[in-house]
């Protein structure tokens, strides 16, 4: 912790003064507010405490299941769900592989045409069980998802298909609802105690491993050994998850709000379902941490002093490029944590860690670590645009500003644009605050050849500005770092990437297909963030993504 040792040995002494483990493990919500009314909402979210222990006993019961699925012939499973409902299933596919015999797993969390026949076209639909996956059981992309395929099976053989889906819902849902009518294979009740992004080991996290061939029992041990270890019993400086909530916390104070993650290449995928987590977790009220997933390392002098890295290392992958980097950041003066896996189980002890940590670092920065206000106003948003799309069948639009080789800017709040893309960006860039973000929210396909080119723009305007850049993908991203943009620090400025689709699927049922319900989430957030006067520059690369890119990687 170098200088700043001294404001996390503060915060130690702060929270073991005020019996923070105890009163945690009591399940006693005043650690982190003195409202009565909130603290009763904050009750119905602690579940994530104790469900490791209860889903062993029912470890059995899903290994069962998944070899029901084996049995029945099903070669591929597809995940239909957002945020916390799809992100611990994508990580664990990524790092543990999928068992032999087992079907492969895709998670579809886009309402990107293109992702979306990526994906069809990936599977024999015939043979592939469909997982819709949704706490509240209306997430509209989950919704949209299941109409689509539910109707490419219906064209493709006879009778019901309900057999083809499964749900994950909490009791009582319009999900639950809609797989008893139509028959779903099975239907899992999660509960309803536990929020989305801490559901890693419940129903959401734990039904998609059991169907790769993951041994739960085994998984699920690894993670009670960290939730002993975490126990009120144990000293705080000994408890690995309050531990780090105390670093993450105590330097956020300080103004180390970049919590900008280095992973081994063998878990890299991890950091998708961290960055969630302490995005939508701690960022509200104007506060929050800032998580820096996937941003390439650079020289310590292109750092600002806001940024703590944690470095998780793998210790079974030969890359040592991270240890070499990460030893010359400390050396010139940044805070480093480093968390060492001893093997790939591990990441079970890693999902209850971090979970807690984020609980605690939400006590010290005093945000509710367990509601998400903004990820609401997001979705009302798309409804309202949706619902004048079916009355005028248009949207409203944006001022455009500029456009150069087939790239077109819009913002609402330039009233003099500069005469080229370049000049445009470097003015827009210029206002960034000095401790502050760069947001770059893309809605294009996640292809190998886009993430090339939007890491080289991400790149190049952190060495040049020496100022945090994330990059998320719309929607998947309007339910994690969402909420931050909205509700936490007023440092950000976001820039939006988008193009114009050029395949469009159609929406069972709906006036619009998935192109449109894209353009309205797109447009939504757009909304929300100029209303709230924060720094917000459109940028439309056309038909052509490639060459757009291109220019843009250029202008930068």
């Amino acid at each position: 912790m170098g200088r700043y040792e001294k404001p996390v040995k503060a915060a130690l002494r702060s929270l073991h003064e005020g019996r923070f483990l105890e009163k945690l493990w009591a399940k006693d919500a005043t650690i982190w507010t003195s409202d009565p009314e909130i603290q009763m909402r904050i009750k119905n979210r602690l579940g994530w405490l104790t469900v490791a222990e209860e889903m062993t006993h029912r470890a059995g019961e899903l290994m069962a299941f998944a070899r029901t699925v084996r049995d029945a012939g099903f070669t591929h499973v597809v995940l239909l769900g957002m945020g916390g409902g799809s992100l611990c299933a994508e990580v664990c596919r990524e790092i543990y592989g999928v068992a032999s015999g087992c079907p492969d797993l895709a998670v579809l969390d886009s309402t990107d045409s293109a992702t979306i026949l990526k994906i069809e076209k990936s599977v024999n639909l015939e043979r592939t069980l469909f997982i819709l996956a949704s706490k509240s059981g209306t997430t509209i992309e989950t919704q949209s998802l299941y109409r689509y395929f539910s109707d490419r099976l219906a064209t493709l053989k006879p009778g019901p298909v309900g057999e083809q889906f499964v749900a994950i819902t909490d009791p009582g849902t319009p999900l639950e609802t809609l797989a008893r009518a139509q028959a779903f294979r099975r239907i899992f009740l999660n509960a309803p105690d536990i929020g989305g992004r801490y559901s890693a080991l419940s129903y959401f996290g734990l039904v998609p491993l059991a169907l790769i061939g993951m041994d739960l029992p085994r998984f699920l041990e690894r993670a009670q050994g960290m939730v002993r270890a975490s126990g009120s019993a144990v000293p705080m400086e000994d408890n690995p998850g309050a531990w780090l909530g105390i670093v993450l916390g105590a330097l956020g104070l300080q103004g180390l709000d970049k919590v900008t993650l280095i992973l081994s290449p063998a878990v890299r995928s991890f950091g998708g379902w961290l960055e969630q987590l302490l995005a939508e977790s701690t960022g509200k009220e104007g506060k929050g941490l800032i998580p820096v997933d996937g941003e390439p390392i650079g020289r310590p002098e292109v750092y600002s002093p806001d940024r703590l890295f944690v470095h998780l290392k793998a210790a079974w992958d030969a890359d040592e490029t991270p240890d070499q980097k990460i030893l010359a950041l400390q050396a010139s003066g940044h805070p480093v944590v480093r968390i060492l896996l001893s093997d790939p189980l591990d990441l079970a002890a890693e999902f209850f860690r971090w979970e807690l940590a984020t609980a605690t670092a939400g006590a010290i920065l005093g945000v509710n670590p367990f509601d998400e206000p903004n990820v609401t106003e997001s979705k009302e948003n798309t409804g309202k645009l949706l619902e004048a799309f079916r009355t005028t069948g248009r949207f409203p639009s944006s001022p455009m500003v500029l456009e150069q080789k087939g790239v077109r800017l819009y913002s609402e709040q330039e009233k003099n644009p500069a005469g080229s893309l370049q000049e445009s960006l470097r003015l827009f860039l210029g206002r960034a605050k000095r401790s502050g973000y760069v947001a770059m929210m893309v809605y294009l396909e996640r292809s190998d050849l886009n993430e090339a080119l939007l890491q080289t723009v991400r790149a190049r305007i952190r060495d040049r500005y020496r100022l945090a850049v994330t990059l998320g993908y719309g929607p998947r991203f309007l339910h994690s770092t969402g909420q931050l943009h909205k509700g936490g620090p007023k440092t950000g400025c976001f820039l939006q990437i988008t193009s114009e689709d050029r395949d469009d699927l159609p929406i069972p049922g709906q006036p619009y297909g998935f192109s449109i319900l894209k353009r309205a989430q797109v447009l939504g957030d757009y909304l929300s963030l100029s209303r709230r006067g924060l720094p917000l520059l459109r940028i439309d690369l056309g038909r052509d993504e490639k060459n757009g890119l291109q220019t843009l990687a250029e202008s930068v």
